[in-house]
């Protein structure tokens, strides 16, 4: 925990290529902050700019970060989470996601969507809390899915 014991949440977003992303990414930051856990977004340039298009009175996204520095900062035990979630659509994320795995003490949730999601889940082949879910442009399946990962997360201790 941190040192207030306030949850925290780490949220990384790579290339925003599938339209769900955005405002599922939206949707688990209103979903933590109900909970009282603080998220923080870590994205590419792209991502982090549709998310500020998004929520312009950062009503939502109250800190964001690029992905690269969360990384280092977490590497050189500046800073660590309670929390991790990563949004996965392609190879690369599941890279970040590994990534978080061995860097992180936090509680690791690989959020996969997209036409491939089914696939890259079996690719996972370290500690993590897999949802895998087929959406593009509905997020519907996605956010189902999402309600019951937040319930574990809220509930989950480290």
């Amino acid at each position: 925990m941190t040192e207030n014991d306030e949850k925290t949440a780490l949220i990384l977003l790579g290339c925003p290529q599938v339209p769900v992303q955005t405002s599922m990414a939206l949707y688990l930051v209103h979903g933590l902050k109900q909970r009282g856990i603080r998220p923080v977004i870590a994205g590419t340039t792209a991502a982090r700019k549709l998310m500020e298009v998004a929520d312009p009175g950062r009503y939502y996204v109250s800190e964001m970060t690029d992905l690269d520095v969360a990384i280092d900062e977490i590497t050189e035990k500046q800073r660590d989470f309670d929390l991790c979630f990563v949004f996965i659509h392609n190879d690369s994320g599941i890279a970040y996601a590994g990534t978080m795995a061995y860097i992180s003490k936090a509680r690791l949730y690989t959020l996969i969507f997209g036409e491939h999601a089914e696939e890259l889940a079996g690719e996972i082949e370290f500690p993590c809390e897999v949802v895998a879910v087929k959406a593009v442009h509905n997020p519907m399946p996605l956010k189902r899915k999402l309600d019951e990962v937040m319930q574990w997360a809220a509930v989950s201790k480290q």
